[in-house]
């Protein structure tokens, strides 16, 4: 008689075994001679060793798949049982590809672009990352992946996400409902990306016990945030106040990354953005990057890059008009208040 004790951390039995145990039970027919409890966070196996090892075996792979892919089904328990891992391909390629983390479905969610990459390496290499760049170019998408990889990975114990709440060129008025209400519309582009890679039970039971906090940037003030991976999203509609507050709450073991774009500034025009000076005040220092991604790394609908690209064409001739237009100004000779020249000395 063997009996074999497996101490399952961080995952939830029923994730494992599935409602009314219907994969637990799939595991007890394909081994009936190997009696099976699970109490807490202990599987206990009784029965000889070369049974009690093959389940063991299988089991260790279910734990490896919910891990990464954050699902189970019974479909690919049965598949497992029968010697046919379809996820195997997948793991086995893992390091070789960008792959940042899997996503619902065991979607791939890895590194597109070369400056992703760089933005990647960064977060890896620094404890506070700028990511700037135009719309599109996957700065929020790569950073929630990032901080879903180092919750999987223990790497901290809790994700906050946070974005300044202003209207977009826009006057939206009253919104009715409680105050979640009224900042979720604000906040619905981070909840879109952790949406794609987490199953939607286990995000609400994550954000219920505040494992995974999305909060206005208001929220943080006064706070200490560690053992945390902390994304400031939208930091370009951050005054210099907000962007320095929201950087001196961040404790020892904390992670963060700060995304923005300088073409898209919400806020009133008689107020200056914090990102700008945050950049030039704090890229050269030790422990922070800075990762500027460029319409090149535009990964949504092929017109999007195009667009950037005439939007910032337009741009340039605009500033050079405007700079031609002050030179040519500045050049014409002083008159007086009847547009006749002033009399020389």
């Amino acid at each position: 008689m063997s009996e074999i004790v497996l101490n399952v951390e961080n995952v939830e039995l029923v994730d494992l075994f599935g409602q009314n145990n219907v994969k637990l039970n799939l595991l007890r027919k394909a081994f009936p001679e190997v009696k099976i409890i699970a109490r807490g966070s202990q599987i206990k196996l009784l029965g000889e060793k070369k049974y009690t090892q093959r389940l063991k075996d299988n089991i260790e792979l279910m734990l490896k798949v919910l891990k990464e892919f954050d699902e189970l089904s019974v479909e690919t328990v049965k598949d497992l049982l029968n010697g046919n891992n379809p996820f195997e391909t997948r793991l086995s390629k893992k390091a070789s590809e960008n792959i940042i983390v899997y996503g619902i479905g065991g979607k791939q969610i890895k590194a597109r672009t070369r400056n992703q990459k760089m933005l990647v390496d960064s977060s890896d290499a620094n404890d506070i990352v700028f990511a700037v760049g135009p719309a599109g170019t996957g700065k929020t998408y790569t950073a929630v992946a990032l901080a879903v990889k180092a919750l999987k990975n223990k790497i901290v114990k809790k994700i906050i996400m946070t974005r300044p709440a202003v209207e977009a060129g826009e006057n939206l008025g009253f919104l009715p409902g409680d105050l979640k209400d009224k900042v979720d519309p604000y906040l619905r582009p981070l909840y879109d990306a952790l949406d794609d890679m987490l199953p939607h039970d286990k995000l609400e039971h994550l954000i219920t016990t505040r494992v995974i906090e999305v909060a206005p940037l208001a929220f943080m003030r006064g706070r200490t945030l560690d053992n945390a991976f902390v994304i400031m999203d939208e930091a370009q509609n951050c005054t210099t106040t907000q962007l320095k507050m929201f950087l001196t709450r961040l404790g020892p073991s904390a992670k963060c990354i700060v995304t923005g774009d300088l073409s898209q500034i919400d806020l009133p025009r008689h107020v200056t953005s914090g990102l700008k000076r945050s950049l030039d005040v704090l890229g050269g220092l030790s422990g922070i990057g800075v990762v500027r991604l460029k319409p090149e790394d535009v990964v949504r609908h092929r017109l999007v890059k195009e667009i950037i690209i005439a939007y910032n064409e337009s741009d340039r001739k605009m500033k050079e008009e405007k700079e031609a237009k002050t030179i040519g100004e500045n050049k014409n000779p002083r008159t007086d208040i009847e547009g006749k020249k002033p009399l020389e000395k």
